[in-house]
C-alpha cells in the first residue's frame, strides 16, 4: 500500500525542523560537552574523577525522575511554555556552572540541569511530534534525530576550542549564550500545542468537505496503561537496553584499549559508531512503516547483544567491526523505538505521562549501569564479566520488546 507524500506546507514540519535545531544545541551543550570540562575543572578546583562525574549521573537520574511531572504538564498544557522555561532555566544554570567554586554548588547546579534536560530534550520533543503527526511520525522523528545526531560532532570540538581560547569558565559562559539564543526564541515563537489550534489536522492532509477528518487514535490514560502487561514489558526492554548502551558508551575507550586496540583504532571505532548510528536511524524509519514495530525494535536492540558477543568470540579485527556495526545500529534505533512504540500503542492524548512513567524506570537502570560495569571490572580485573552480563541483559531486552506486543485491542477510540 502506498501513502501520499507528506504535505511540506504543514506547520508541523516547521515545528519538527525547529526542534531538530534546538535538540542539536540542547544535547550538544547539556549532554555531550560535560567531558570536555572534567579535566580543566579538576585541575583548578582539586576534585577527583569520581566526584566530578557523579554530577552528570545525578543529572541523568533527576532527568528521568522528573519525566513523570514534566509529561503530566505537557499533556495538560503543551510544550511551548514548558520548553521555553526549560531553556531559560538551563541557560541560567550553565552560566552558574561557569562560576562554581565548591562541590555542593556543582551538584545542585547539575541536579537543576537534570530538570532542564527533562524539560527540553527528546522526551518532550517526541511528545510534540506525537501530537502533530500520525502517519508521518517516523519521518518527523528522523528529521529531529538525524540533526541531533550531529550534536557531539559539532559541540565537542567547539567546546574544546573555546576552553583553549577562553578557559573553561569563559567557554561555559559562551555556551550558555549559544544555548539561550539558539533555543529560547524557537521554543517561544514556533511551538504550538496542537494542529487543531491553527485550523489544521495531524499530518496536514487535506480533509474532504463534509468529512470528519482523521479517525481518532486509540487512547489510554496513564492508569490504564500501567495496568497493561505491555507497559511493563516495554519498560523492562528499554531499561535493560539503555543500561547496556550507557554502560558501553561510558566504558568504550578503556574496554577497547584493554582488548589490545591502539588509541588511533579506538578513536576510529568510536567515530564509526556515530556514523552507523545515523545509518541505523535512516534504515529503521522506512522499515517501521512496513514491519511490526515490536519485531523491528526487538531485532535492532538485539544488536547490543551481538556487538558484545562479537568482542567475546570473534577474531580481533572482526570482533571490533562487528561491535561497531551492531552497537551503532542498536544505538541509532533506540532513540526512535521508544517514542514510536508508545505513540502507536497509547496515542498522543496521554503520551507525556505514559512515556514519562516509562522513562523514570529507565533512568534508574541507566544510572546504575556504568557503576556496575566499573565495579565488575574492579572485582575481576578485566571487562569480560561485564561483557557477559550486558550481553545477557541486552538479549533479555530484545525478547521483552517482542513479548510486549498486545495480544488484544487495548482500548477503543
Amino acid at each position: 500500500m502506498t501513502h501520499p507524500s507528506p504535505t511540506t506546507s504543514y506547520y508541523g514540519w516547521r515545528i519538527a525542523w525547529a526542534l531538530a535545531l534546538t535538540q542539536t544545541i540542547g544535547f550538544g551543550v547539556l549532554y555531550y560537552t560535560f567531558g570536555v570540562f572534567v579535566k580543566p575543572m579538576e585541575a583548578e578546583l582539586g576534585w577527583n574523577r569520581a566526584e566530578t562525574s557523579a554530577a552528570f549521573s545525578l543529572a541523568l537520574l533527576v532527568s528521568g525522575l522528573a519525566a513523570i511531572p514534566v509529561g503530566r504538564w505537557f499533556d495538560r498544557h503543551g510544550a511551548r511554555a514548558l520548553m521555553t522555561a526549560g531553556s531559560i532555566w538551563g541557560a541560567l544554570l550553565l552560566w552558574g556552572w561557569a562560576h562554581v567554586h565548591n562541590l555542593t554548588t556543582f551538584y545542585l547546579l547539575w541536579a537543576g540541569l537534570g530538570l532542564a534536560m527533562a524539560m527540553v530534550l527528546y522526551e518532550v520533543a517526541f511528545a510534540v511530534l506525537a501530537v502533530w503527526f500520525r502517519r508521518y511520525r517516523p519521518r518527523a522523528m528522523l528529521v529531529v534525530t538525524l540533526m541531533a545526531g550531529l550534536a557531539s560532532t559539532i559541540f565537542v570540538p567547539l567546546s574544546t576550542w573555546l576552553v583553549q581560547l577562553a578557559g573553561w569558565r569563559g567557554a561555559l559562559e559562551i555556551l550558555a549564550l549559544i544555548f539561550a539564543l539558539g533555543t529560547i526564541p524557537l521554543h517561544a515563537l514556533v511551538l504550538r500545542r496542537r494542529p487543531e489550534d491553527i485550523g489544521q489536522v495531524p499530518d496536514g492532509e487535506a480533509v474532504a468537505p463534509g468529512s470528519r477528518g482523521p479517525a481518532p487514535e486509540t487512547s489510554l490514560s496513564a492508569k490504564e496503561a500501567l495496568r497493561q502487561p505491555t507497559f511493563w514489558w516495554l519498560s523492562l526492554g528499554f531499561a535493560l537496553s539503555r543500561a547496556t548502551s550507557i554502560a558501553l558508551t561510558a566504558h568504550m575507550v578503556p574496554l577497547l584499549t584493554e582488548k589490545g586496540y591502539t588509541p588511533a583504532l579506538v578513536a576510529l571505532a568510536a567515530g564509526g559508531v556515530g556514523v552507523v548510528q545515523l545509518a541505523g536511524r535512516i534504515v529503521y524509519t522506512p522499515l517501521s512503516e512496513r514491519i511490526s514495530l515490536f519485531h523491528l525494535s526487538g531485532a535492532f536492540l538485539g544488536g547490543y547483544a551481538l556487538s558484545l558477543l562479537g568482542l567475546l568470540f570473534l577474531p580481533e579485527g572482526a570482533g571490533l567491526w562487528a561491535f561497531v556495526l551492531f552497537f551503532g545500529l542498536a544505538n541509532g534505533s533506540i532513540s526512535l523505538a521508544k517514542p514510536a512504540l508508545v505513540a502507536e500503542i497509547y496515542g498522543a492524548k496521554h503520551y507525556g505521562t505514559i512515556s514519562g512513567s516509562m522513562t523514570s524506570i529507565v533512568a534508574v537502570a541507566q544510572t546504575i549501569a556504568p557503576f556496575g560495569a566499573g565495579a565488575l571490572h574492579g572485582l575481576s580485573g578485566n571487562y569480560n564479566p561485564a561483557l557477559w552480563l550486558f550481553a545477557t541483559l541486552a538479549a533479555i531486552s530484545a525478547l521483552a520488546i517482542w513479548q510486549a506486543r498486545p495480544r488484544a485491542v487495548l482500548a477503543q477510540p
